[in-house]
């Protein structure tokens, strides 16, 4: 089972951290590129305990839904959310977060399982992780420039 492990620090709160990283609306924006809409479940603001999305998006040249579930919360220091539906065979993504001396550290811990076995992994080896890795990243990074500007107010309030 591939993981990706991700670090990030933020000049900001850890509850606005904690906030925009459940906030469907930032994700939309933060994956812009791939035409990610969320189109069943919650649909817009933040995400809580028990609650599904349904994501439409483009990877690899093609439409693909994708939902999940939030099975795990404890404001503001963590969320789990995990697939319900989807093209991976399975996946859980960890978020964490904890104050610093400089404002928040956001943690990502994103394992997953390909469909297609040995073929899956292979796909993981040469392309899967590094595309999703990078997609994390671009996330993180959208995440940290709201968080530490007044872009959070506009889908915070």
């Amino acid at each position: 089972m591939p993981t990706i492990f991700l670090e990030t620090q933020i000049k900001a709160p850890i509850e606005r951290c904690f906030d925009l990283s459940r906030s469907i609306d930032l994700h939309k924006i933060s994956t812009e590129h791939t035409n990610e809409e969320a189109i069943a479940g919650v649909t817009s603001g933040l995400i809580q305990l028990n609650e599904s999305v349904t994501w439409r998006a483009k990877h690899f040249g093609i439409y693909q839904a994708l939902s999940s579930k939030i099975t795990a919360f404890e404001s503001p220091v963590m969320f789990v959310d995990e697939m319900v539906k989807g093209a991976f065979k399975s996946f859980r993504h960890e978020h964490k977060f904890s104050e610093t001396q400089d404002g928040t550290l956001m943690i990502d811990e994103f394992d997953y399982v390909s469909p297609l076995g040995f073929i899956g992994r292979i796909v993981d080896v040469v392309v899967l992780k590094r595309y999703m890795t990078k997609l994390l990243i671009k996330r993180n990074d959208t995440i940290k420039s709201f968080a530490e500007s007044d872009e959070w107010k506009k889908l915070l309030g």
